[in-house]
């Protein structure tokens, strides 16, 4: 407890501002509502508020009349994805606009809710700076993340045919699936093919297995023996089709997300670090050299947080940002942890894989979850290494001339404070009844 004053530095979102806008959008419209200073009385705001439909040229006008009346800030509430062409067409205009949380410009309890009065509200709080902007991507990136963002529910919707697959051959009695680690891979998708094509012989079949499925024939020819009829292969045919045409389209978003990552500009404004970055591998690469990350997280990472980490001014802060960071809430004495937040729901997915693949491997993030999981659990332990991933990734990002370096395995057994750890056992064994007494090695 502090009984000296401290001064507390407003953040530079919270200036109050003279001239602003706020938006309530909806799905075919939104209300505008303006609040300008009064033309003869100093200390008297005008509020204006009108409807504007969400229509390309409706918000071209509305864009100009911002301009016109030299509005410093427009916020918008971030409502599904309606918000969308209020946005772009506003930023379009060289107007500044804030998208601003739903959390954040809750009504207060007791007033009325009508889109008039939600309006009002939200630009008197834009004026006394009481909001914070969301993150949003300059088009560029924007891009990159609608591409990633539809290869990732693609990767769904072709998981969902896969496990559609699976349940048929499990209704035709087939349990390749059991034996075979991946049933369509080469070997398991060329005896599904085979039983479409009217094979039935399940020692046929088996023989079509390859690499180092062929020593589980015996068991493929137990699995293979099943009752596979014509239904059963129109059917698969349907759904291997759908899993094939989902490859090829995944394969293409691919190729175009790698060709826009590479056209992005290097981050940072040192031109002596964007020379040096010329010289040295791509971010991609870079990414990938991190235990866990691979080359498709390290596309999401890059879409989901913009590549550049101007945003970011500290690794916590993009922690926080992304949710892995747990909220302190104190009130007195008593001091508590809240809520995560949800966070952008691509990005911890594919953190957390890289979380669990980086948790297999030899390394300093693949010790430290072994290190953790003994005594946090393995979510609280899976979390703690996707934000340690989290953090090398903005260091990666903020200097394009950083390339990531493994601490070891071993990082923790040689980092000791010998002397800590040499109190701490003797106390052990005291405990126990045991008299010590140390002599030099």
């Amino acid at each position: 407890m502090s009984r000296e004053p401290e001064e507390i530095h407003d953040p530079d979102h919270e200036i109050r501002l003279e001239r602003v806008a706020a938006i309530d959008v909806a799905k075919a419209s939104g209300k505008v509502c303006t609040r300008l200073p009064h033309p003869t009385q100093p200390h008297r705001r005008v509020t204006l508020v009108w409807d504007v439909v969400s229509t390309t040229n409706e918000l071209c006008a509305l864009a100009q009349r911002l301009v016109t009346d030299q509005i410093e800030r427009v916020v918008l509430e971030s409502t599904g994805d309606y918000w969308r062409p209020f946005y772009y067409i506003l930023e379009a205009h060289g107007v500044t606009v804030w998208l601003v949380n739903a959390n954040d410009v809750k009504q207060v309890p007791g007033r009325p809710k009508t889109d008039k009065l939600d309006a009002v509200w939200l630009a008197k709080l834009n004026e006394h700076g009481m909001l914070r902007p969301s993150f949003v991507p300059p088009k560029a990136i924007r891009d990159i993340r609608d591409y990633t963002r539809l290869r990732h529910d693609l990767v769904a919707d072709r998981t969902r045919y896969k496990l559609r697959l699976d349940k048929l051959l499990e209704d035709a009695l087939i349990k390749l699936s059991t034996v075979a680690t991946n049933f369509l891979g080469l070997s398991g998708r060329a005896m599904i093919d085979a039983l479409v094509a009217g094979e039935r012989d399940p020692h046929r079949l088996a023989e079509l297995a390859l690499g180092k499925l062929r020593v589980k024939r015996p068991a493929l020819v137990e699995a293979l023996t099943g009752r596979f009829d014509d239904h059963h292969a129109t059917i698969a045919a349907v759904l291997l089709q759908q899993i094939d045409a989902l490859d090829a389209e995944i394969d293409k978003l691919t190729v175009k997300i790698d060709q826009l990552i590479v056209a992005l500009p290097a981050a940072g404004t040192d031109e002596g670090r964007r020379a040096a970055a010329a010289m040295m591998p791509s971010v991609l690469e870079r990414l990938d050299e991190i235990p866990g990350v691979g080359s498709r997280v390290a596309q999401i990472i890059i879409a989901e947080t913009g590549g550049n980490m101007a945003q970011f001014p500290t690794a916590g802060h993009l922690v926080s940002w992304t949710k892995l960071s747990p909220r302190t809430m104190q009130s007195g004495p008593k001091t508590r942890r809240g809520p995560t937040g949800h966070g952008s729901p691509y990005l911890k997915s594919v953190l957390g894989d890289a979380a669990a693949a980086a948790a297999r491997t030899n390394t300093f993030l693949g010790e430290r979850y072994r290190r953790l999981v003994k005594r946090r659990g393995k979510a609280r332990a899976l979390v703690a290494i996707a934000r340690s991933i989290l953090t090398i990734v903005w260091h990666i990002l903020a200097d394009p001339t950083a390339r990531f370096i493994d601490l070891g395995p071993d990082h923790y057994a040689t980092h000791i404070n010998k002397h800590r750890k040499t109190r701490s056992l003797i106390r052990q064994l005291e405990a126990l009844g045991h008299i010590v007494q140390l002599h030099p090695a």
